[in-house]
C-alpha cells in the first residue's frame, strides 16, 4: 500500500511530495525545500520513517519545484528521474531565480530520462509516466493505476489548470494533455496537485470551469 506525504514548501507554497510503500522504499518528488528548516523537515521525516530513497522524480522543472534539489541530491545520491524536454527548463533556473533576486546553481547530478507510457516502479507497485505538456514541454504526471491515484504537477488542479504564460508554455496544448491525458482517468482517481489541495478527475471534468 503506497502512502503519500505532502509537504508544502517555499514562498511558493509548493508541493513537494514523498511516495513510500510498506517497504520503507521512497520517492520524492518535486524537492521544493528552501533553507535549512524546509531541508530538515524532509530529511527529518525520512530518517525518523528509515525510509530508503529510491528516485528523485521531477514532474517538471520550474524553480519552485527544484529549489531543493540539488541539497537533496547530494544528501541522497540517487538519480533525479524526468523528461528529457524538461532538462531545457532545468537549465534556466539559474537565470529564472535572478529575476526574482536570488543566486540559484545548475544542477549537477545524474539524471535520467523518462518517456509517455514507461512504468517506474517503487518496490512492487507502479506508476505509469504520461507526459502532459503545456504548462512546460517535458511535464510528466505519475499515474498509480492500481490504488487510483495520479500526482499531476503544475496540470491541473483544484478547480483551476496550470498557467501557460512562462517559457514555452501553451494554453491549448495543456488543455489537451488534460482532456486526452487525465480525463480518460477513473472519475474515482485522486489527483495530488503541485500546489494546493488535492482533487478528483471526475469533479474536475463535471466542475472544473476551464472545461
Amino acid at each position: 500500500m503506497i502512502q503519500i506525504q505532502t509537504f508544502t514548501f517555499n514562498p511558493f507554497s509548493e508541493n513537494t511530495y514523498v511516495v513510500l510503500n510498506e517497504e520503507k522504499d521512497a520517492f520524492i518528488i518535486d524537492p521544493g525545500n528552501f533553507g535549512e528548516d524546509e531541508t530538515g523537515t524532509l530529511n527529518n521525516f525520512i530518517a525518523e520513517n528509515e525510509l530508503k530513497v529510491k528516485n528523485i522524480v521531477l514532474t517538471h522543472a520550474h524553480i519552485d519545484h527544484v529549489l531543493g534539489l540539488q541539497t537533496v541530491y547530494d544528501h541522497y545520491q540517487v538519480p533525479v528521474l524526468m523528461h528529457e524536454t524538461e532538462k531545457e527548463i532545468l537549465d534556466r533556473n539559474p537565470m529564472d531565480a535572478n529575476r526574482f533576486g536570488f543566486f540559484f546553481s545548475p544542477f549537477s547530478g545524474e539524471i535520467q530520462f523518462l518517456k509517455e507510457g514507461e512504468t517506474i516502479n517503487l518496490g512492487e507497485d507502479l506508476f505509469e509516466i504520461l507526459h502532459v505538456p503545456g504548462h512546460s514541454p517535458g511535464h510528466i504526471a505519475l499515474h498509480n493505476q492500481a490504488q487510483k491515484f495520479v500526482i499531476s504537477g503544475d496540470v491541473l488542479f483544484e478547480g483551476s489548470i496550470g498557467r501557460t504564460d512562462l517559457y514555452k508554455g501553451n494554453h491549448e496544448q495543456l488543455l489537451e494533455s488534460i482532456k486526452t491525458k487525465l480525463f480518460v482517468l477513473d472519475g474515482d482517481t485522486k489527483v495530488f496537485s503541485g500546489h494546493g489541495n488535492p482533487t478528483a478527475i471526475g469533479f474536475e471534468k463535471n466542475h472544473n470551469p476551464f472545461f
